[in-house]
């Protein structure tokens, strides 16, 4: 979802990222349902995914599924080492300095990296919401263990 450039970023709440780590639990007994595409869920899978999203304190899955996204959004840019954020716009543009500096990389091979990390780096939306960051940061040990 994250890389999806359709999805809204919205500043997270505390909230719904406790109701999002709540969710996992209840999400992972239907998980088997959910694979393939969410348009072709039937009915008693849609109306489940409404029950467990309502029961952690959102408004309908769809809100559920936006936090989701958000929060996939800054965890795809934490080191998980260092703990530390880095937004994925700036990584790959530092990356695509780095390649063209590289002079030990063919030049046929460099045309086509570059062309690839252009492309990346059109897919990647700008983070809008800075503040976010600190949020999952400390909630990241438990966002990590949800989705195990």
């Amino acid at each position: 979802a994250a890389q999806d450039s359709e999805f809204k970023q919205i500043k997270l709440t505390e909230a719904q990222i406790k109701g999002f780590i709540a969710a996992q639990e209840d999400l992972n007994k239907i998980a088997s349902k959910l694979q393939g595409d969410s348009e072709e869920l039937d009915e008693k899978t849609r109306s489940e995914l409404e029950a467990i999203a309502k029961k952690h304190g959102f408004a309908s899955f769809e809100e559920l599924d936006l936090v989701s996204a958000n929060i996939s959004m800054v965890m795809a840019g934490i080191d998980p080492d260092s703990g530390e954020y880095s937004d994925p716009v700036e990584s790959i543009s530092k990356e695509i300095e780095e390649i063209k500096a590289d002079n030990s990389i063919p030049e046929k091979e460099k045309k086509e990296l570059l062309e690839e990390m252009e492309e990346a780096l059109k897919m990647t939306p700008k983070l809008e919401h800075p503040e976010n960051v600190q949020l999952i940061k400390k909630y990241r040990a438990e966002i990590d263990k949800a989705l195990q």
